[in-house]
């Protein structure tokens, strides 16, 4: 793995303007990530994983409102550029489809429905590539091959709504590979697939990270998804990151009761007569966050006087792993 770092996330809050006032929604996050290298971004719906994928490429809406501590640098070719000093829609495009990509969630929303899929792969490509058209459609036609979809010219003149669920999923994909971005941003791509399909798309990313080398952020709700894919995983609650590190040393020596909480409502096929178990409680509005620890609501292991006073600073645990956590904190003390 190569020493440069990819993206280097810094103190990254962000809030949105709403009638009822200011909402936060990323609250003072950092990570970074390095060539070649895949981070699982895991969390419950409403916990702010695709808002912060959509900071990466600058996407928010024009409310959202960032924090002058902000920081997000890229390096690409040895070149490092402050995403927040983009400005005009030409350097926005390095973000945007050139050097950085993101597969959305659902295809069918990404896809015009009334353009072929060819013809969309050929736009992009002219636009940040600066090719011929001929060229552009022998590269997507490639890709689209590359991605295991059969019949790939014949595919290229079809319509989203004529292909499969897998295969408008593959076809996204080798949409957002065409242009060989350094970075790709993954938001729950695998989610409308059935496990067949899922484990396929699975295995096609990590065979084009060692390919390409790319960086990838794998957003999820899904921590079995992030055990098979990952190098890393960052755990979100409300808004914060509250534990990070390598994934085999999160998943096996979880320190966040929240990650506890995610692991044990995984299903046990070693004891398929386990009950499941949920954490209580729901994840607070971002209207309403709590005081102090933002999982203090729901947490069993809750100091009472800490956690519901304080917020806590992030402690090492471990070689790259990191934890917010008064428990944490007593426990390694």
């Amino acid at each position: 793995m190569m020493s440069e770092q990819l993206l280097n996330v810094k103190n990254l809050t962000l809030q949105f303007k709403t009638d009822e006032g200011l909402i936060t929604a990323v609250d003072d996050v950092s990570f970074d990530l390095a060539p070649g290298e895949v981070m699982g971004l895991v969390g419950e719906s409403g916990s702010g994983k695709s808002v912060t994928a959509k900071a990466l490429m600058l996407l928010n809406p024009g409310n959202a409102v960032y924090s002058p501590e902000s920081s997000i640098s890229f390096t690409a070719n040895g070149v490092t550029v402050e995403v927040f000093d983009l400005k005009s829609a030409k350097e926005l495009m390095l973000v945007r489809g050139g050097a950085v990509s993101m597969i959305f969630q659902e295809p069918m929303a990404s896809f015009a429905p009334a353009i072929t899929i060819g013809v969309q792969m050929v736009e992009q490509l002219v636009l940040h590539k600066n090719i011929s058209v001929k060229e552009a459609k022998e590269i997507s036609i490639e890709m689209l091959n590359h991605v295991g979809i059969s019949e790939a010219a014949k595919r290229f003149d079809q319509y989203a709504f004529e292909l499969s669920g897998g295969m408008r999923q593959r076809a996204m994909i080798a949409m957002a590979l065409s242009t060989k971005p350094k970075l790709l941003i993954a938001d729950e791509p695998t989610t409308a697939l059935d496990v067949t399909i899922q484990a396929q798309v699975l295995d096609l990313m990590s065979d084009l990270v060692k390919e390409f080398g790319m960086g990838i952020i794998f957003i999820t709700h899904d921590l079995a998804v992030v055990a098979q894919t990952a190098d890393k995983v960052a755990v979100m609650y409300l808004g914060k990151i509250v534990e990070q590190g390598p994934v085999r040393e999160v998943i096996k020596n979880p320190k966040h009761p929240y990650t506890k909480g995610l692991i044990n409502a995984l299903p046990q096929l070693d004891d398929i007569d386990a009950p499941l178990e949920a954490i209580p409680g729901d994840i607070p509005s971002p209207l309403d966050r709590p005081v102090g620890c933002v999982f203090n609501t729901r947490c069993p292991e809750m100091i009472s006087g800490r956690c519901d006073v304080d917020s806590p600073k992030r402690l090492s645990v471990g070689h790259d792993h990191s934890v917010s956590c008064f428990v944490a904190e007593e426990q390694s003390s």
